[in-house]
């Protein structure tokens, strides 16, 4: 079973979508600030949201709402830890701190929360990191372009997806890099923040491609000014336009969905994973086969491998139904196999590994994050090392099913 390491938890990303409820215990957050100060009604709040479904309460004591003003350690710290303490106390769900300041999410962790969920992506604290990997959190590094008091004065990318899906990739490598287990590592690409319309909904068209890098994807869409700016509707009327969301994002990929109104969400994902599970019993046998992808990379566990880098074969085979491409001879309905290359090459060249069975269960991640794939082969030859023995071939072949 896949899952999200976080404490002494293992959440079951594989086996369905996560509801993460939203418990804002602050004053000014753009849909409920104020309406959970009182420890009390935020406890009886986030129990109501574990009855209606949700498998993480997120708790934020300090807004992060475009404009928002930052507030002291102390003050948040006093807003969260009582209703984390409580619910703790009241329930076995797994319990979230949302912060950016190592403080705060230390005293939570003591508190009973399992997870830090950092919008600056371990960034805005130099202590967080080492606290993280120190107490074996889980964590979700979320992309902010900028800090909430600026973030929407013209946000600007290249091409945002490339450009968001690159930065949580090296965020996350400088993380693992520091201790902090891959497992316990989630991506968010941080919808609403520092990002226009447009932006928001090109992430949420491309999921996929961030799923590729092989980590559990939380999308936080709820209530967003996005949907509001799509659509011309107040906080108020969003419910409907955020559950549209939710269950595009359950079908491309999301391993965890952020929402403030959790029964209904949890409705709308278990509709779309219903849906989505058709067919999966008897797996199609058609496939697409890509065979000698050659990349040149510094995998492998010698200091002279690292060092001059080789060339690495690649082989995949992608299972999927090919009758729908098959009767409308449209390229929309077939796998688009030279996309495919690309991500295949970006993976196996934009991070190291010492061995290549990492790499080929990477690579395997990457093809099942394409639309309709059920199942992975992937081989990864090292033809150099191969002859160096004096051997024909040496590769490693890992299946993977979803």
């Amino acid at each position: 079973m896949s899952g999200w390491r976080c404490g002494d938890r293992l959440l079951p990303t594989g086996e369905r979508t996560l509801i993460m409820g939203v418990l804002n215990v602050t004053p000014d957050s753009f849909s409920d600030g104020g309406q959970f100060l009182d420890p009390a009604a935020a406890v009886e709040h986030a129990l109501a949201m574990v009855a209606g479904g949700a498998d993480i309460i997120d708790v934020g004591g300090e807004s992060t709402r475009p404009g928002a003003e930052p507030v002291s350690e102390a003050e948040e710290a006093a807003r969260v830890v009582p209703v984390i303490r409580a619910l703790a106390a009241q329930s076995p769900v797994a319990i979230s701190i949302d912060t950016t300041k190592a403080a705060v999410a230390q005293a939570a962790l003591e508190a009973g929360a399992v997870i830090v969920n950092d919008v600056s992506a371990l960034r805005a604290d130099m202590a967080m990191t080492p606290l993280v990997q120190a107490s074996g959190a889980g964590v979700v590094l979320m992309h902010m372009l900028g800090e909430p008091r600026t973030m929407q004065e013209h946000p600007r990318y290249g091409d945002v997806v490339s450009d968001v899906t690159a930065a949580l990739a090296g965020w996350a490598v400088t993380a693992e890099a520091a201790g902090i287990p891959r497992e316990c590592v989630a991506l968010d690409p941080g919808i609403g923040f520092g990002k226009t319309l447009q932006h928001n909904l090109a992430l949420l068209h491309h999921l996929r491609t961030l799923g590729a890098l092989g980590y559990p994807v939380l999308v936080g869409p709820s209530r967003k000014s996005f949907i509001g700016t799509a659509l011309g509707l107040g906080v108020e009327d969003r419910l409907e336009a955020t559950l549209a969301v939710v269950a595009w994002c359950v079908a491309h990929g999301a391993a965890v969905v952020r929402v403030h109104d959790v029964q209904a969400a949890v409705r709308a994902v278990r509709m779309t994973e219903a849906i989505a599970s058709v067919g999966k019993a008897t797996p199609p046998a058609d496939r697409v086969v890509l065979r000698g992808l050659e990349v040149f990379a510094f995998h492998g566990v010698h200091p002279e491998e690292q060092a001059k880098g080789q060339p690495f074969l690649i082989d995949v085979e992608a299972w999927l139904d090919l009758a729908p491409a098959a009767h409308s001879d449209d390229l929309s309905a077939a796998l688009d196999y030279s996309r495919l290359a690309a991500t295949l090459r970006s993976v196996a060249t934009q991070q190291r590994y010492d061995l290549i069975e990492t790499l080929a269960g990477r690579l395997a991640a990457a093809v099942l994050a394409e639309a309709g794939v059920t199942r992975a082969v992937v081989r990864v030859a090292k033809p150099q090392a191969a002859r160096a023995l004096g051997a024909r071939d040496i590769a490693v072949e890992v299946v993977r099913t979803r």
